[in-house]
């Protein structure tokens, strides 16, 4: 049993060690043979792209998918590397006999290569002591390489054909988990670079030529077959630009941009060039607007560069890459062909650099950072794109200036709407145009965007969505050189009146409407705020009697929490709702009320929203066909639970004999109301049965700039008084806030006696105006007092040691 365990350990040290030693060719080649198990041993399975001789050891992704470049992939089974087939047993069970490296290009098949090593002189020293790596071309590499090249190195085989096999050589042995991506190796060859590059996907190339066969050992070194004849390489990507004729626009793009000198910095780079035709293609004022921005032209030129190195046989299927731009584009291919965002467009590909790949294109890569705002829409936003030029708005862009588009999607402009009078349809688009560039990073909830025509779009962000009123952005969102776009799902519908007015305007919400004003809950939707309010339409309360209206205003306390079981305080539209899933909203009542959304419909409660985001000025509204109850609280009224157990529906009401309703404050309610005489507005925040007056009062007029400071100290009180009298006072302005059951009042002057309210902040401008020394509660005292004016008021005294403070008052 130990020496089990010993050997097992033994099996799992080694293993752990080659798989850190291992690299993405070995690893590939490993899945390759655990494919071709049913094979026989040291079987690999390979892909060959039909129709041509290209084979794979190829990934889990291409091998499922049967295809490599989006062309049809064959199944071969063949020794994997290193070891041989013997004649009448299954599969690869030999190791393939160790040679110097000269016999192993006769192994590998590299008999070309083998023969010019020969004519070349080049065999006496590949056949000697040594440890070479030697990076041969294939049979087929050397049939595809140019007839007019091949023929001039067989020509002068003693000094270019053994100079180029030298280049292909390194002075020691390199295996393919010692190439690293990146790397460069020292030739034999003048000592000029290999460059190397290791990719993920098992692909690993030298100055972009594949190794097709590798780790081939020799007794002094190690062969790699390669798919083409590799050339010296000695210029940058910068040099070749200068160069190369064909790029001459792309040298004058680069230079203005001032990012030609990184094209010749040390680094691993692929440039995608677009040649003068590319160039050409292009609207001249197009052309004339990015070569007067130099920061579009940094956008353009660093969007058709990578930060690393793609060759074109390491590209099997499309993959997403980051450009220096900082946006990525898919670089796939199509069969021999290079694509670029899923379209052909690479005229020759892999011109080496010692700083790079450059890939030659036919079009220009346009990033939207460098695209006008109304570049910017898309094939899904075709019809917002049509009618915002049809009908002028385009025209009436600045290009100086910068918008944001809230582009719906195609599907948003129904039959209904592109009937509309053009009028219409021009206000509605102009509610899609935004003065000022927002991005998504920069919306925040609560906040209000400005339309071309001044009116303003509020913001709600939810956890899994962002929506503008009642449209919901969708993933796509861009930005552009003056301005940013989103996608919205619907066409957004500003709010226009308060919830109030539109419950009314709608008729179909009398009953509900009433119930509100009974329980003194109707200024809640006159007034400002942000609430989701689930109103229960008349059809959903034709079942109340007269009676049981009665009953429901009996019961203040049960009225109100049952209404305010209808609000939540937020703003909640369905498309930021989390689909799928319920969403619990906490209601004014207290208990949460139930919302799933789901297929573009609403249920609450378990039931039906036949109609939802409805927008209003205060808030949102969902309609629904039930009076909802919160099924947590209990009824102690028998009448009252019948009641409600013939008009609401899916849930389960608790009866609780002698339950009563407790009063719920109600501190979320402003009232607006109108005091007679020279005052005319006031506005007070009521919250439970308040008892004390908390007052300010600012009196304007013409000046006379005489400012009073007095302290009146008598016997046996003291008073102390600050007063700034300004001119003749002519308006007067009082707020009047009560809170809660409070004891205390703050103001700035203690008056001690039995004054209802003791502390008042008042400035008074005007030549004869007093301080007041108290204020009733009562609000038609208050009424009295503010109309009388400017009236002297004397100041109290009260007897020697009488100094006290009014009962239920505490201390400041």
């Amino acid at each position: 049993m130990k020496l089990l365990f010993a050997a097992a350990f033994a099996l799992f040290v080694l293993s752990a060690f080659d798989q850190v030693d291992s690299s993405a060719y070995d690893k590939i080649v490993a899945h390759s043979r655990i494919r071709a198990k049913k094979e026989g041993p040291n079987v690999c399975a390979l892909q060959q792209v039909v129709g041509t001789k290209k084979k794979y050891f190829s990934t889990c992704r291409n091998w499922y998918q049967g295809a490599i470049c989006g062309k049809k992939a064959t199944v071969l089974y063949e020794c994997c590397p290193g070891y041989m087939k013997l004649e009448g047993m299954r599969g690869c069970p030999a190791v393939a006999p160790i040679d110097n490296v000269y016999g192993t290009l006769g192994l590998v098949n590299a008999v070309t290569t083998q023969q010019y090593s020969a004519m070349s002189k080049l065999r006496e020293e590949i056949e000697g002591s040594g440890s070479y790596t030697f990076f041969a071309p294939s049979n087929d590499a050397w049939d595809l390489l140019d007839t007019e090249v091949r023929n001039g190195l067989v020509s002068n085989v003693n000094i270019e054909l053994y100079n180029a096999l030298h280049y292909h050589m390194a002075n020691k042995r390199l295996l393919t988990k010692d190439l690293k991506n990146g790397m460069t190796i020292t030739s034999m060859y003048n000592d000029l670079s290999l460059h190397i590059n290791h990719y993920s996907n098992g692909v690993v190339t030298v100055n972009c030529a594949r190794i097709i066969h590798g780790n081939q050992v020799a007794t002094n070194g190690v062969v790699h077959v390669i798919d083409r004849v590799i050339t010296a390489v000695g210029n940058t990507i910068q040099d070749v630009i200068d160069v190369e004729d064909d790029l001459s626009s792309l040298n004058t793009v680069a230079t203005a941009s001032g990012l030609m000198d990184k094209l010749g910095e040390p680094g691993q780079f692929t440039l995608f060039a677009p040649t003068n035709d590319a160039f050409a293609k292009l609207d001249s004022e197009v052309m004339e607007r990015l070569m007067g921005d130099k920061g579009v032209l940094q956008a353009l030129v660093k969007y058709h560069l990578l930060n690393s190195v793609q060759c074109s046989e390491a590209i099997m299927t499309g993959t997403s890459y980051e450009t220096l731009e900082g946006t990525n584009i898919e670089i796939g291919c199509d069969g021999d062909s290079l694509t670029v965002n899923g379209i052909k467009m690479v005229l020759k590909k892999d011109i080496v650099t010692t700083n790079g790949v450059i890939h030659l294109i036919d079009e220009v890569l346009m990033p939207d950072s460098a695209k006008q705002v109304m570049e910017l829409v898309g094939p899904s936003q075709a019809t917002f794109s049509d009618m915002v030029s049809e009908l002028g708005l385009a025209a009436a862009m600045r290009p100086q200036a910068e918008y944001t588009l809230l582009a719906p999607l195609n599907a948003a402009f129904s039959d209904e709407v592109m009937s509309l009078d053009q009028r219409i349809l021009r206000i509605i688009l102009e509610n899609h145009i935004l003065k000022k560039k927002i991005v998504l990073s920069q919306l925040y909830n609560g906040q209000r965007l400005e339309t071309l025509t001044g009116k303003f779009l509020r913001v709600f962000v939810y956890r899994t969505a962002v929506c503008i009123e009642n449209a919901c952005l969708i993933r796509g969102s861009k930005e552009g050189s003056n301005g940013a776009l989103h996608l919205m799902k619907t066409l957004i519908k500003p709010a226009e009146s308060t919830m109030f007015k539109l419950l009314t305007e709608h008729g179909g919400f009398k009953i509900f409407l009433s119930l509100m004003e009974a329980a003194g809950l109707t200024d809640l939707l006159k007034q400002e705020g942000d609430f989701t309010l689930f109103a229960p339409t008349d059809e959903a309360l034709a079942g109340l009697s007269q009676r049981d209206i009665s009953i429901l205003k009996s019961d203040p306390n049960a009225l109100r929490a049952i209404l305010l079981y209808h609000f939540s305080k937020g703003i909640f539209i369905g498309g930021g709702l989390e689909t799928g899933v319920t969403n619990l909203l906490k209601s004014l009542q207290g208990s949460n009320i139930k919302v799933l959304f789901a297929n573009n419909s609403m249920q609450v409660n378990s039931v039906q929203a036949p109609d939802s985001d409805l927008m209003a000025t205060n808030g949102v509204i969902h309609f629904v066909k039930t009076l909802l109850y919160p099924e947590d609280i209990p009824v102690g009224s028998q009448e009252l639970l019948t009641l409600l157990r013939r008009i609401t529906r899916f849930i389960q009401i608790k009866f609780v004999s002698g339950y009563r309703f407790q009063e719920i404050p109600l501190t979320f309610i402003k009232r607006v109301i109108t005091v007679p005489g020279e005052v005319t507005k006031v506005t007070r925040v009521i919250q439970g049965e308040p008892t004390i007056t908390k007052v300010t009062r600012v009196i304007e007029g013409e000046p006379s700039i005489t400012k009073v400071t007095r302290v009146i100290e008598g016997e046996p009180s003291i008073t102390k008084v600050t007063r700034v009298i300004e001119g003749q006072p002519s308006i007067t302005k009082v707020t009047r806030v009560i809170e809660g059951e409070p004891t205390l009042t703050k103001v700035t002057r203690v008056i001690e006696g039995e004054p209802t309210v003791t502390k008042v902040t008042r400035v008074i401008e005007g030549p004869q105006a007093e301080i007041i020394t108290s204020f009733d509660t009562d609000s038609e005292r208050l009424t009295k007092i503010i109309q009388e004016g400017t009236r002297r008021v004397p100041g109290r005294r009260v007897p020697a040691g009488g100094r006290g403070r009014p009962r239920g008052s505490s201390q400041d």
